[in-house]
């Protein structure tokens, strides 16, 4: 397999409908991400082995940047074509996709968090695979003194 680099993303559509979130890419093709997004405080920890994507909104939510996470199986060209960047991390890595939002690796699972005083929107985590699909949306926690980490 060839190595997979990191790729920026570009500003794609994106439109909130019943029961999930449309992400249109800039090559015009469009995906459903199912949900509602289940609010979650500030940070999740996906479940093991997950596909996750992370989109940021500006605070209209029209328009966003979508970030594949360890990506290993899309092409540099069309993460290019479509809009969405890629970010790899290794081992314990930790990588800011957008202020305020950064991502690390903590064993087979994703870690997100966002300091959502420092992001002027949205921020949208979805984890996959052929058996399910979990969608999150990043909140403000009412109670600093909950635990942050989620799994589902």
């Amino acid at each position: 397999m060839s190595a997979r680099s990191n790729v920026a993303p570009s500003t794609i559509g994106v439109d909130f409908v019943e029961g999930g979130v449309v992400v249109e890419y800039l090559d015009g093709r469009e995906v459903f991400y199912h949900g509602p997004p289940k609010p979650v405080d500030g940070a999740i920890t996906t479940p093991p082995g997950k596909e996750v994507h992370v989109l940021v909104t500006d605070p209209d939510g029209i328009n966003g940047v979508m970030t594949y996470v360890n990506d290993r199986n899309t092409h540099d060209e069309i993460l290019e074509s479509t809009g969405v960047g890629r970010v790899m991390l290794e081992g314990d890595d930790e990588e800011e996709l957008f202020p305020g939002v950064t991502v690390a690796t903590e064993a087979y699972s994703i870690r997100v968090e966002a300091d959502l005083s420092l992001v002027d929107g949205r921020v949208f985590v979805f984890a996959e695979d052929e058996m399910s699909e979990h969608a999150y949306e990043l909140v403000a926690s009412e109670d600093s003194s909950d635990d942050a980490d989620q799994h589902d």
